[in-house]
């Protein structure tokens, strides 16, 4: 592209990508919080991703799940939300109302109207009686401050109510209401996960009432979000963005008109940056790898990937549906796969052509010993399973 609109290579978005997802030993971070802050979301669909996410990225990993329940369940500065794409993620609470206004607030008046439409096919109670069971439930959840399901059905027995679902579909099933009505709480930002039942990466979670935060405007809150996240990943097309947000094109639009960003052209075709980010930027000085977990921001961090991820990798390194397992990097490229055998040991395995050589393999090698040592004999086996990870089990 002409006109003064300055070009970016591919190697100059891994350059940034070292740093600014603090990836390499330099930039790594001392607690959850600046890893959370930097990174703006972390993948909580998967309540390992968030520990393997942060470890990767502290300079003592040995902290790593004692900080992180620390910032999730005592100090409560980190929360774990539904939030873009309607996908569980961990935030900073200071953008618990930025994602609720530019995010949530569709997304709940969606899968409440089909929460009550589901209800009426069944002969399930009316929305006057399902609002009672809710204000029910959050005010026992208010007292007893955290608590499961079930301990809620105990205070509110109308929790307990079944309904049919999707009566003679090839997948009907029955819904309790607790399990459909907290999930919509959740998604309209008036209930979060709290702490797990089991260890760090049980997916048995307690509720908790979300912390208050303030109404924002929707044009303001998007724009906000979508800059914090442009700020660490510029740049990025505009199809990047609307995948990422989840946010239709126009609202995509607003934003990035409203923050000023700046385009840029791509190998891709033209991206965005916020403003003033077009200087260029240095490779890190020494070489460096990193071992990244299933689902985690960076590997997942934009729709088209093919400036840090070859084509060819892709059906080995990610599910059915798009989910990304267990990934090797190596400056700023994936390279290969790794993955946790019965036991506890961590494998890899190089999945480029030829291999990684000699250096890469020791830098890598350090990784695994690095995550190795904190992780121990801790199953980590992702949710979302994938080829390479599976044959490396194997």
């Amino acid at each position: 592209m002409g006109g003064g609109v300055r070009y970016i290579g591919a190697a100059e978005r891994r350059a940034r990508l070292a740093v600014r997802h603090r990836l390499t030993g330099a930039a790594r971070a001392g607690r959850p919080e600046e890893v959370a802050g930097t990174l703006v979301a972390l993948h909580g669909t998967d309540p390992a991703t968030v520990y393997l996410a942060v470890g990767a990225r502290l300079a003592d990993p040995a902290v790593t799940v004692a900080e992180t329940q620390r910032a999730l369940y005592e100090d409560r500065s980190l929360v774990r939300m539904h939030g873009m794409r309607h996908t569980v993620f961990v935030f900073p609470t200071d953008l618990t109302a930025v994602v609720h206004a530019s995010t949530g607030l569709t997304v709940a008046a969606r899968e409440r109207a089909k929460l009550l439409a589901d209800m009426a096919k069944a002969g399930a109670p009316d929305a006057a009686w399902l609002k009672e069971v809710e204000e029910s439930a959050l005010a026992a959840l208010a007292r007893r401050g955290q608590a499961t399901a079930a301990e809620l059905a105990a205070d509110e027995p109308r929790l307990r109510e079944q309904f049919a679902y999707a009566a003679g579909k090839s997948y009907e099933g029955v819904h309790t209401v607790s399990t459909r009505l907290l999930r919509v709480l959740g998604v309209e930002g008036k209930v979060v996960r709290g702490r797990p039942l089991g260890s760090w990466t049980s997916s048995q979670f307690r509720w908790a009432v979300a912390p208050p935060h303030p109404e924002l405007d929707v044009a303001q809150a998007q724009a906000a979000l979508l800059g914090r996240w442009l700020a660490v990943c510029g740049p990025a097309t505009e199809d990047d963005l609307k995948w990422w947000t989840g946010w239709k094109v126009t609202d995509v639009r607003r934003a990035l008109a409203s923050i000023g960003a700046q385009a840029v052209s791509l190998d891709e075709g033209t991206g965005y940056v916020v403003a003033g980010d077009v200087e260029p930027v240095a490779a890190p000085a020494e070489p460096w790898a990193v071992l990244l977990p299933g689902l985690d921001p960076t590997a997942m961090g934009w729709r088209e990937r093919d400036w840090y991820l070859a084509p060819e990798l892709r059906p080995m390194l990610f599910d059915g549906s798009g989910n990304v397992g267990p990934t090797v990097w190596f400056d700023g490229r994936v390279v290969g796969a790794w993955a946790q055998r019965k036991g506890g040991e961590v494998v890899w395995r190089a999945l480029v052509p030829g291999g990684v050589g000699r250096e890469a393999s020791a830098l890598i090698s350090a990784e695994v010993e690095r995550l190795q040592g904190w992780v121990g004999a801790t199953g980590v086996t992702p949710r979302f399973r994938t080829p390479a990870e599976r044959e490396l089990t194997g």
